[in-house]
């Protein structure tokens, strides 16, 4: 299975996660991180929250993200007026959900591992519950 596969089958995950609340809908952004313009992966909403978020999964105990795509996570959501969340998945774990600023920086990219992400990051439930 390709990577780029992998990542939509993670993306479809979320969205089937924000489907199962009544109040909340989720959809997958085309294109994004192939356009000029800033995107991400998912926009989910509950009509008064707008959350914007880019989506890693990996089978290893941490994930390099791009700091491109931070960046692009940034903007897009000051501009959309959406709150920006990193959502990650370790294998065989739940999805955690950070803030962007929750990341450590290394070099010219950002690495989440799976210690600080079970540390800082929230579950599904808290997520939508802080809404």
């Amino acid at each position: 299975m390709s990577n780029k596969h992998k990542g939509s089958n993670a993306e479809r995950e979320i969205i089937h996660l924000f489907w199962s609340k009544p109040d909340w809908c989720a959809v997958r952004v085309a294109g994004s991180g192939s356009m000029q313009y800033p995107s991400v992966d998912i926009i989910a909403s509950n009509k008064s929250r707008i959350l914007a978020i880019e989506c890693k999964a990996t089978r290893e105990d941490s994930k390099y993200i791009e700091e491109e795509q931070v960046e692009q996570l940034m903007i897009f959501s000051k501009k959309f007026g959406a709150r920006p969340v990193v959502a990650i998945k370790f294998l065989k774990t739940e999805w955690l959900f950070l803030r962007p600023e929750e990341l450590k920086k290394v070099g010219k990219n950002f690495v989440i591992d799976k210690e600080t992400a079970e540390k800082k990051g929230i579950k599904f439930k808290d997520l939508i519950a802080s809404y």
